[in-house]
């Protein structure tokens, strides 16, 4: 058997572990990333990126494949599916309930996923030595959102979809509500040729349906308007005029996704560990406002929420409960972090607390008819 079709055989079964390990596609592509990088140095200096300064951090390392891992020659790229519900309309449309991203709601992840490419990576090794091929240097890194790797466009180039223009990785099969994860590797693997056109055609619905309207034109977002930013990435307060148009919002969005006619043909996760948890799906704004700290730690224990902290899990329900119905148990939880020891917390508080008694003023002044 020759180098080739030992190598054609290795990405075979590289496809079908990927697939006994949880994964729903996995593809492999030659990385060419100079349009991806002239689109991230026109967005950077733009000052889209907001605070998130490691994205122009490490130089070239992020569209020059080689310099990240060495001798890079090819890329494996993966997705999973994680959507578990289909009531994320109802819980925006109520205004007491807390919205929160439906990749959030389960496990983290970045464990799952990374654990799943690293017994992967251990296949693939094993395998070099079951083909003889230990005479070609076996260089792999797996990837999980966790290094300067432009994931999207590797993912479209081995054909797991297009980049929509809500930013996303849309498929025409299954939409854009999974992860993607990557492996570099040194070995030069036959390449998918199955690349997915960019079907968006004329459909806006991502751009119009943004609270915030974080969209300046199709394909580009502004992180510093973008919900997703503000509640997650964001460690300063929020910008006041941004607050009244987050709604419920307050870890995530998943308007654009919701919105996106491709994702008529997504279906839900067979992947228990994205389950919800601690009803996270379908809770009051209050009943998360009221945590204790040690509350907060050991129901987000192992989930991407902790990564906040409990101060910003504070600020960010304190917009939302300003911009819930006024209600007199609204304003007492309020109340009770008044004082709290932090200043982005009662900044938030305070203003939480105006909008209330804004909104209660308001509903006085509307004549009865009686």
């Amino acid at each position: 058997m020759t180098e080739t079709n030992k190598l054609d055989d290795l990405a075979k079964n590289i496809k079908a572990w990927g697939e006994t390990l949880g994964f729903q596609q996995v593809a492999i592509s030659k990385p060419d990333l100079d349009q991806a990088s002239e689109r991230l140095l026109r967005w950077l200096e733009n000052g889209f990126q907001g605070s998130m300064q490691w994205m122009g951090a490490h130089g070239d390392k992020r569209y020059k494949v080689d310099k990240l891992v060495d001798n890079t020659v090819r890329v494996i790229s993966v997705r999973m599916d994680y959507l578990t519900d289909s009531n994320m309309i109802a819980v925006l449309k109520d205004d007491n309930k807390a919205y929160i991203s439906r990749y959030a709601l389960g496990r983290d992840y970045h464990k799952l996923i990374r654990k799943r490419l690293a017994d992967l990576t251990k296949k693939i090794e094993a395998e070099i030595d079951r083909l003889g091929l230990t005479d070609l240097q076996l260089n792999q890194r797996p990837f999980v959102d966790s290094a300067p790797v432009m994931e999207k466009p590797l993912a479209a180039q081995a054909g797991l979809g297009w980049i929509g223009k809500n930013t996303l990785l849309l498929n025409d099969k299954v939409g854009s509500w999974f992860f993607l994860g990557e492996i570099y590797i040194s070995l030069k693997l036959p390449v998918d040729d199955n690349q997915q056109t960019d079907k968006c055609g004329n459909c806006r619905a991502c751009l119009k349906v943004c609270p915030t309207d974080a969209f300046p034109e199709p394909y580009v977002l502004d992180a510093r308007r973008c919900i997703s930013y503000l509640t997650i990435e964001s460690q300063e307060p929020i910008p006041e005029e941004l607050r009244p148009l987050m709604g419920n919002r307050v870890f995530g969005c998943d308007d654009c996704q919701i919105i996106c006619p491709w994702n008529r043909y997504s279906s839900k996760t067979q992947e228990i560990d994205f389950s919800p948890r601690h009803n996270l799906d379908n809770s009051d704004l209050v009943t998360l406002f009221e945590w204790t700290e040690d509350e907060f730690n050991q129901k987000t224990e192992g989930s991407p929420i902790r990564r906040i902290g409990f101060q910003r899990w504070l600020r960010n329900l304190s917009v939302g409960l300003g911009n819930a119905p006024p209600s007199e148990r609204i304003i007492s939880a309020l109340q009770q972090r008044a004082d709290d020891d932090s200043a982005l917390v009662r900044e938030h508080v305070e203003w939480a607390l105006q909008e209330q008694q804004r909104k209660f003023n308001t509903a006085e002044e509307i004549p009865t008819g009686e």
